[in-house]
């Protein structure tokens, strides 16, 4: 069981806390991803996962070892994990075969061994017919993989992936993302990923844990993490938003400096914060047959994207982002009035806390 178990883990370097009491299970085959901004924390929690630093209070436990305790420390080496940074790290002047066989070698198992865990691993990453290859011969993706397979040769418990994929191009580092989950399914390991890009980690994980400031945020599945965000903070990071202040009473939200309102049947009441994701709003040059729960306001600009029309829309001098369907560049003018319907969106208590302010519904 590879079962990865953080308890109360905290790491200060002199006076500043990179993580702050980090509590988390994660479970066997389990795809887990470290979500936040630069600075957050999160490379240094996937390190002391690692073995590469010390935490200055708590335990962490990986399958039923301790490896992180006041007055125990199991070394890198001898946990058990395999490690996949941001630079390849491949090593120039051998081949793609050599490069992935380096640490059976170093641990000198047998030559017929070798050959044979250094093929299934190869296989694996589909890089069979690379074998011979030196990687200047390869692309960055190729290269990518064979760091992946280096880390997986000696079938460790754990695989842990700290922005592997953000020195490739955009298009290579779509097709990875598939890639690697696909061999986390196959191989069935348990995986830590770091990443500041909130597409990845939608893309990839069984669940998202978010961080801000050393300080875990939300955990959930990327459903959850995008739909339900706990905090403006979280809302904010995890994809596009529109925030607007307002004053909830009488089953209405009055917008505030906008002189316009919309339905709300929650149970929050007095100050709040609206917000609303571009792609829940409709917008159309003729006003819909719908009572009471619509926008008007000014289509400043468009932007085609192939796949969507990415839009500004003026209400009153707050401006809203709007993701339509990109036939709409077409039949829409800037300048004109606009209706907007917004379909879906979240209220939160405005306490004055800023990213504390917590959801209500």
């Amino acid at each position: 069981m590879s079962v990865i178990k953080i308890e109360n883990v905290t790491k200060a370097f002199d006076n500043t806390v990179a993580v702050q009491d980090f509590n988390e299970l994660i479970a066997d085959k389990e795809f887990v991803t470290l979500l936040g901004p630069s600075g957050c924390g999160k490379t240094t929690m996937l390190r002391m996962i690692a073995g590469f630093e010390k935490p200055t209070a708590g335990v962490i436990s990986i399958g039923d070892r301790v490896v992180n305790a006041p007055k125990t420390f199991v070394p890198p080496e001898k946990r058990e994990i395999g490690m996949v940074f941001q630079s390849y790290a491949v090593w120039p002047h051998m081949t793609v075969f050599e490069n992935a066989a380096y640490p059976l070698k170093i641990a000198k198992a047998p030559k017929a061994e070798i050959r044979r865990r250094t093929e299934a691993i190869l296989q694996a990453v589909h890089l069979s017919q690379y074998g011979g290859r030196v990687p200047s011969q390869l692309s960055g993706g190729q290269q990518q993989r064979v760091a992946l397979a280096r880390a997986l040769v000696c079938e460790p418990k754990v695989l842990l992936l700290d922005e592997p994929l953000s020195n490739l191009d955009a298009k290579l580092r779509e097709s990875m993302r598939f890639e690697i989950k696909e061999i986390q399914k196959n191989l069935g390991i348990t995986v830590v990923y770091v990443t500041h890009d909130q597409t990845e980690a939608m893309a990839m994980s069984d669940r998202i844990i978010v961080m801000n400031q050393g300080v875990i945020q939300q955990v959930g599945n990327p459903t959850e993490i995008y739909r339900r965000p706990v905090n403006r903070f979280v809302s904010d990071f995890v994809g596009k938003v529109n925030f607007l202040r307002g004053e909830a009473a009488n089953g209405r939200i009055e917008l505030t400096g906008l002189g316009q309102s919309a339905p709300y049947a929650g149970p929050c009441s007095g100050k709040v914060v609206l917000a609303v994701r571009p792609e829940n709003i409709t917008l159309s040059a003729e006003k819909p047959d719908i009572s009471g729960g619509v926008l008007t306001g000014s289509l400043m600009s468009m932007f085609y994207l192939g796949d969507v029309n990415d839009c500004r829309v003026n209400i009153s001098g707050e401006i809203l982002r709007v993701i339509t369907d990109s036939h709409s560049f077409d039949t829409l003018t800037e300048g004109q009035n606009v209706f907007l319907d917004m379909k879906e969106f979240l209220v939160y208590e405005d306490t004055g806390a800023g990213d504390d302010t917590r959801i209500v519904t």
